[in-house]
């Protein structure tokens, strides 16, 4: 019989030889059938559907159960010894993999930056790096994503499956996130998977770094394209100033749902009880100086505060801020 891996079912004319060997008895002479179809004759023994009787020249149909069994159970072995193969690949190859990637080669510094300016083409390349990550994503994010990117489920289950996988990923979003409902729901769901998620009350600038090896940044100020880069020292370079801005970012609590960030009177609350001034706060949530005065002119009434101290020292106490 030949490999497994290439079995085939009998052909029409085989079948038809193989009905009429059991329309006569089941038992036929050799060379009156080799006669009228010898390749299928030879087929139909190959698989063992017939047997050779030497002793009297003739052929015997078999039970095609058995038959059936016999073929499953060799299939069988010899998928399970593929798959073992499969999976001692890596480490048959490793020698050669540790002199390929300890050996010197002349790299192209033209192809060490690609510039794209096709935004479904970047969409692309950056999906297919998330795909191949293997230990860690950096994320810095100044501005909002559109909405319906933060709720496509397909984006949502690719970050999972990577985050599943064992990738550790960071990222680092502007205050004004808190103010978004659907950035907020997205970092929430993200945290809750084991996503890192920070905010960065400076400016700073739009970059991922995956695996620390290729960095894409914008190469336009609208977005319509991108550079990606595998130079070593850039990227190195890139990966110094993500972390240092992680590092000065701080830790936020996320909130699904409409309450993500609750109204943005309740979270000027929240910050005075914190004993930030206005201007650090207006900075925070992403809000201009006068918005802020606004919103505390609107607590002290609702708190009866003749003065900002007051103010901040009433909601510090209170553990319930209005409206909750």
């Amino acid at each position: 019989m030949s490999e497994p891996g290439a079995f085939a079912l009998p052909s029409e004319s085989e079948r038809g030889l193989y009905f009429a060997v059991l329309e006569q008895g089941g038992r036929v002479p050799f060379r009156e059938v080799s006669e009228a179809d010898a390749p299928s004759v030879l087929r139909l023994l190959e698989l063992g559907l017939l047997v050779h009787h030497t002793e009297d020249a003739s052929l015997t149909a078999v039970n095609p159960r058995s038959v059936g069994e016999r073929i499953s159970t060799r299939l069988r072995a010899e998928g399970t010894r593929m798959l073992v193969r499969a999976e001692q690949m890596p480490a048959l190859l490793g020698e050669l993999t540790e002199a390929y990637d300890s050996s010197p080669r002349k790299v192209s510094r033209s192809s060490e930056v690609q510039h794209v300016d096709d935004k479904e083409e970047i969409r692309h390349r950056i999906l297919q790096l998330q795909a191949d990550c293997r230990a860690e994503v950096l994320l810095a994010q100044p501005g909002a994503r559109p909405a319906a990117v933060l709720v496509d489920e397909r984006e949502r289950q690719r970050a999972r499956l990577m985050l599943e996988n064992g990738v550790r990923a960071k990222l680092l979003y502007q205050p004004t996130a808190r103010a978004d409902e659907a950035t907020a729901e997205y970092a929430a769901t993200m945290s809750g998977w084991g996503m890192k998620v920070r905010i960065l009350t400076e400016p700073f600038a739009r970059m991922l770094v995956f695996d620390r090896t290729v960095a894409v940044i914008p190469a336009a100020a609208d977005h319509s394209s991108a550079a990606f880069i595998e130079d070593p020292a850039v990227v190195t370079f890139l990966v110094g100033v993500f972390e240092r801005d992680w590092e000065r970012a701080e830790r936020a609590r996320w909130r699904t749902g409409s309450t993500a960030a609750g109204p943005a009177h309740e979270q000027v609350g929240r910050l005075l009880a914190q004993g930030l001034t206005q201007r650090v706060i207006a900075t925070r949530l992403g809000l201009s100086e006068r918005t802020v005065a606004g919103h505390i002119s609107r607590l002290r009434e609702l708190h009866d505060a003749e003065t900002l101290f007051q103010l901040g020292w009433q909601m510090r106490g209170s553990e319930v801020l209005p409206g909750e």
